[in-house]
C-alpha cells in the first residue's frame, strides 16, 4: 500500500486571516459587481479554497445609489416578497429600490449568489454596504478593490 505525504491542504477556521476592502460601485454593472463580491466572500480566489470553511473577506461596498443596471432592468424587473397569507405578494419595482434602497438592491443580488445555508448566512454578514461615499470602517484600514 502506498503512502501518499502531499495532500490538499484543508483550512481550519483558526487558520484564517480575513481582510477587509473597499470597492467603490459608482458606475459598475449591479450583477457583474454582485459575482465578484460572492467569489470574495467565499474566499475562492485563495489558493487553498476550502468549501466548508469561511475564509473569505470583508467587503465595504461604498456609492450603492450609482450602481446601474444594463437594458431595461430598472423598469421590468420587481423585487418580491410575501406575507404568507393569501393574496400577501408585494412587488416593488427595480426603479423604487433603487431610490428608496439601493443598499438592498445589492444586498439581495449578492446573497443570491451565496450558498443557501448557514455558512452561506454567515459569509453574507461580511457585507457592509452604504449609500454614500463614507462608511464606519476606517479602524479595519481596508485596501481599495478595483475590477
Amino acid at each position: 500500500m502506498a503512502i501518499f505525504t502531499s495532500q490538499t491542504p484543508m483550512l481550519k477556521k483558526e487558520e484564517v486571516k480575513h481582510n477587509w476592502y473597499v470597492i467603490d460601485a459608482k458606475g459598475k454593472v449591479l450583477g457583474r459587481l454582485a459575482s465578484e463580491i460572492a467569489y470574495r466572500l467565499q474566499g475562492k480566489h485563495y489558493p487553498n479554497f476550502t468549501p466548508n470553511v469561511d475564509a473569505g473577506d470583508f467587503i465595504v461596498v461604498i456609492n450603492a445609489d450609482k450602481i446601474r443596471l444594463t437594458g431595461r432592468k430598472t423598469d421590468k424587473k420587481m423585487y418580491w416578497r410575501h406575507s404568507g397569507y393569501m393574496g400577501g405578494l408585494k412587488l416593488t419595482p427595480t426603479r423604487k429600490m433603487l431610490e428608496t434602497k439601493p443598499e438592498e438592491v445589492i444586498r439581495l443580488a449578492v446573497k443570491r449568489m451565496l450558498p443557501k445555508n448557514r455558512l452561506g448566512r454567515k459569509m453574507l454578514k461580511k457585507l457592509k454596504v452604504y449609500r454614500g461615499g463614507t462608511h464606519p470602517h476606517q479602524a479595519q484600514k481596508p485596501q481599495t478593490l478595483e475590477f
